[in-house]
């Protein structure tokens, strides 16, 4: 199984974390649950078996739910997360507002050229 960064390689440190690590080990948790949707949906995709992709995508969407559960969690742990999420999400609705309800294609992508 893949280490990414690895922080302990399945070893509990000698010590207790501390708030600031444990913030950053919940955000490397956060990613790999970001990652294993990730995987499963590009498996899901790349197979016509109906019941490996069911399966995949059912899998994928419990990462989803893991994912909610590690945010939330940031927000009770560093008391101003909620703040930068909620920020990030009103700046993408403003620009969603001067967006049109028309699809971009191959021809309005190369208008820009």
């Amino acid at each position: 199984m893949p280490e990414f960064l690895n922080p302990f390689s399945g070893k509990v440190p000698e010590r207790k974390m501390t708030l600031q690590e444990l913030i950053r080990a919940i955000r490397l948790n956060l990613a790999a649950e970001e990652e294993a949707v990730h995987l499963y949906m590009a498996h899901a995709e790349a197979t016509d078996h109906p019941l490996a992709k069911k399966v995949l995508i059912d899998i994928a969407n419990e990462e989803r739910v893991h994912a909610g559960e590690f945010l939330k969690l940031l927000e009770i742990l560093t008391k101003d997360e909620a703040k930068y999420l909620e920020q990030g999400a009103k700046e993408v609705e403003e620009l969603a507002k001067d967006e049109s309800d028309e699809e971009p294609t191959i021809g309005s992508l190369r208008e820009g050229e």
